[in-house]
């Protein structure tokens, strides 16, 4: 994706208010980029998530907002203010670690009061604020417990409310489910939902779990290489990637690659590597597609259909053998290996009695607006 289709996507916030803005933003450690040049606006009261692999940048980002790091070259700003020579504390920002990085000595209540004593309020309101905090979390009943005595879902509520009570502009989330187990971070998931609609703040988080962000965001950010591939709802980014990788990052996906051969506004022709002929549909139906060149070719599994016989004059129809099946519960998760030797993957609703035999010919189809032709 080039950086001006990212620019345009991140200026979409303009109207709508604005409390973080990145103008392109550099970072150097040690004579290499960790962020490279990006631009990004998070509107007021959004939650928003920076989701990437491991080395993309996404914490290097975060940390920039938080004042942790300073950037090389560009601007930070909240709330229209450049950040640039403003320290972490005095920045209208708070963090949560997914360490917690709860003091151990204290009490769940010293813990949340914290921050508020640090900057010198009274006791009625220190009193009242924490309460308020611990209520907004739901422990209430914790209050002079300390960290060792609670549960890791827990404690990633104590460390949400120490942040919180400070009232900040924007809640800063570095991977804050991490270190809680599968269920416990489903319900923490809905919890952290339910909360940023209770608060209103602007929640900036930074993730690798896909299912996090998906789940969670108004917008998502996709890093990769210290760069923004695409911005976007969670829909626009499952729909519509506008990269190769974005499409192999979020969900699971077919990629095929290959070589246009023919053009219509609103279809593509091409022929893969081993020679399969698709029909797909271009990023931007209705705009000039190229007449020649290489495409990437996404299908999600999903949208694959199995059949035991091929339909009439159906487009992106091929026949194969069953090569493996997995038992999902509510889905079943199949590979196919097509007669030019591509493996395809489907997804298929638990709504199948038998499926067939290995040897038993097959025919994966999808439709046209279901193929996306992605540039290289």
């Amino acid at each position: 994706m080039s950086q001006a289709a990212t620019q345009n996507q991140g200026a979409m916030a303009t109207d709508a208010g604005l409390d973080v803005e990145l103008r392109k933003v550099f970072k150097e450690f040690n004579r290499e980029m960790a962020v490279q040049g990006i631009d990004l606006s998070i509107r007021r009261g959004e939650f928003f998530s920076i989701l990437g692999p491991s080395g993309c940048g996404k914490t290097t980002t975060l940390r920039l907002i938080a004042g942790f790091e300073l950037p090389s070259a560009g601007e930070v700003l909240i709330q229209n203010q450049s950040m640039n020579q403003v320290p972490p504390y005095r920045r209208p920002v708070n963090t949560v670690f997914q360490s917690y990085a709860l003091f151990s000595h204290m009490t769940v209540w010293d813990n949340i009061a914290f921050g508020l004593r640090l900057k010198k309020q009274g006791k009625a309101a220190v009193q009242e604020r924490v309460q308020e905090a611990l209520k907004l979390v739901k422990m209430e009943t914790f209050a002079h417990r300390y960290p060792a005595q609670l549960s890791g879902g827990q404690q990633q509520r104590v460390a949400l409310a120490r942040a919180l009570v400070n009232r900040p502009t924007v809640l800063l989330l570095d991977e804050p489910l991490g270190a809680l187990d599968l269920k416990l971070r489903k319900e923490m998931q809905m919890e952290l939902s339910i909360l940023h609609r209770e608060v209103g703040l602007t929640f900036v988080m930074v993730t690798h779990d896909q299912e996090e962000a998906m789940s969670l965001s108004d917008r998502i950010a996709v890093m990769n290489h210290g760069k923004i591939e695409q911005i976007g709802s969670p829909k626009q980014i499952y729909d519509r990637p506008q990269t190769p990788f974005v499409a192999d990052f979020i969900g699971d996906t077919n990629l095929f690659r290959g070589k246009v051969e023919g053009f219509h506004p609103a279809k593509l022709w091409v022929v893969t590597e081993h020679g399969l002929k698709m029909t797909a549909q271009p990023l931007e139906s209705g705009k000039s597609a190229p007449v020649s060149g290489q495409v990437v070719l996404s299908i999600r599994p999903e949208k694959i259909r199995l059949s035991y016989r091929p339909s009439e004059g159906q487009v992106n129809c091929f026949e194969g053998r069953l090569k493996n099946v997995m038992y999902l519960g509510t889905h079943i998760h199949c590979v196919i290996e097509l007669l030019s030797g591509d493996c395809v993957t489907i997804m298929q609703p638990n709504t199948v009695a038998k499926l067939p035999n290995a040897d038993t010919p097959l025919y994966a189809s999808w439709a046209t607006e279901d193929c996306l032709a992605l540039t290289v």
